[in-house]
């Protein structure tokens, strides 16, 4: 079954305004070239339809024709059966590149959307928090100098990265001790956070397959990004490949929870929360951001999932309810933090609209990403053939939309460098300590 993953009509009808969505999100596709193919692919349709509807009729006459009659027409089907298998060939070589072009469109971005070639041109909203100044009136003292995550986990024997590196290459780590205890307290805190507000919570698989990939909207696009399951088959050990990823992402998971399912209206909003380890190759990125936690190959990360009704004015406030959901993890733990509206050209092609927060991180002096918040539309819908019957018994594709609400060990870095103390120790935020065992200190 061919699936329609865009709203063609509304592409037919306004193809400019698609044009210019994929160019401000650096999309190299030419919507025109894509509607003369959609055009191409419904007159043979036409066709092809017309022909076998002819063959049917005239095949039921058959059987009553005599003579002469019944040879010119039985000549005349063979010439029609060849035509109509030559045709059948055509559409399907075009309904696959038709099919195909489809997963390349992209959505387009609300009008408050910045536009911008890359993450340089994000645009700051707001900041919460004071940032630390360590120093006496703060609570720390100035007569210290601050030390970065990787050398205060060093020196607490919570975190082991060499023997990481031993064990898997680049990007790899231990969390040991209490740093993998802080790791636990930080993630359930945020897991009782949003159960206390309703929240359905999902261990989902951690391996998905080609489909969900597509679904969610990394493939294509994010294949160099993802790892593979069945990797023995190219080490020829004759051990046959699965058709599997690991997930950079409970979203790709959970929001194909419902895939291929029509839904009731008076079951939306679902709200999920997805815990799941997360494995990204991070191809393409040598040189980035290589020392310490910030950019790895395996993390833990909550993810919020919503589906809701194809209401755009809906969605939005559930945009808001999802980045607040984060941000009140944040504010408990006293982290400073700004938001960032994302630019087009660093929101991917099926976002409508996206933030991130980003939390300060004393040794770099900046603050970091640690959150992303986005809304798709019936992007993600679309793919995943995710629907829901309205009140006038209507089927329309959900609106979907994803948000971190906690992800680990990244959030580590501000944690630990932000609570440490001239001592060398870390103080344990005091809404962790119930999930530490009462403990308030790492030493």
């Amino acid at each position: 079954m061919l699936l329609i993953m865009i709203d063609l009509e509304d592409l037919r009808a306004r193809p400019d305004a698609y044009q210019k969505a994929a160019k401000d999100k650096g999309l190299k596709i030419d919507v025109k070239k894509f509607l003369k193919l959609d055009k191409e692919r419904k007159d043979l349709l036409g066709k092809v339809e017309s022909g076998r509807a002819e063959k049917n009729a005239v095949s039921k006459k058959i059987p009553t024709m005599k003579g002469k009659e019944k040879e010119t027409t039985l000549e005349e089907m063979r010439t029609l059966s060849i035509s109509l298998k030559e045709q059948d060939a055509k559409l399907s070589e075009i309904e696959e590149e038709w099919e195909m072009t489809q997963l390349e469109l992209p959505t387009i971005p609300l009008d408050s959307v910045p536009i911008g070639k890359d993450e340089t041109e994000n645009r700051e909203v707001r900041k919460w928090g004071d940032l630390p100044k360590f120093n006496t009136s703060s609570g720390f003292s100035a007569s210290f100098k601050i030390k970065d995550h990787v050398k205060l986990g060093e020196d607490l024997d919570i975190i082991d990265i060499p023997r990481g590196v031993k064990l898997a290459g680049a990007r790899s780590y231990f969390l040991k001790g209490d740093g993998a205890r802080l790791e636990m307290a930080v993630l359930q805190f945020a897991l009782d956070h949003l159960y206390k507000k309703g929240w359905t919570q999902f261990t989902p698989p951690y391996m998905a397959s080609w489909e969900c990939l597509m679904g969610t909207g990394f493939f294509p696009g994010a294949e160099e990004q993802t790892y593979a399951v069945g990797a023995e088959e190219k080490r020829g050990s004759g051990v046959e490949a699965d058709d599997l990823y690991l997930i950079g992402t409970s979203e790709v998971s959970v929001a194909s929870y419902h895939k291929d399912e029509v839904l009731k209206e008076e079951d939306l909003p679902t709200r999920y929360a997805g815990y799941s380890p997360c494995f990204r190759r991070e191809a393409g990125t040598y040189g980035k951001d290589t020392k310490g936690l910030y950019r790895i190959h395996q993390f833990q990360k909550i993810e919020q999932v919503v589906l809701c009704k194809a209401d755009q004015e809906e969605g939005l406030k559930l945009f808001e309810e999802i980045r607040t959901n984060a941000e009140e993890v944040l504010q408990s733990l006293n982290l400073p933090y700004r938001i960032i509206d994302v630019c087009t050209g660093d929101m991917g092609k099926g976002k409508v609209f996206m933030q991130d927060i980003e939390t300060w991180m004393p040794s770099r002096n900046s603050y970091g990403e640690t959150h992303s918040c986005s809304y798709l539309g019936d992007f993600q819908a679309r793919r995943l053939n995710i629907k829901y019957e309205d009140k006038d018994g209507n089927k329309q594709f959900v609106h979907t939309l994803n948000n971190t609400c906690i992800a680990s060990p990244r959030i580590l870095i501000p944690l630990l460098e932000i609570y440490q103390q001239e001592d060398g120790t870390v103080t344990i935020p005091d809404v962790l300590r119930p999930y530490m065992g009462g403990q308030a200190v790492i030493g």
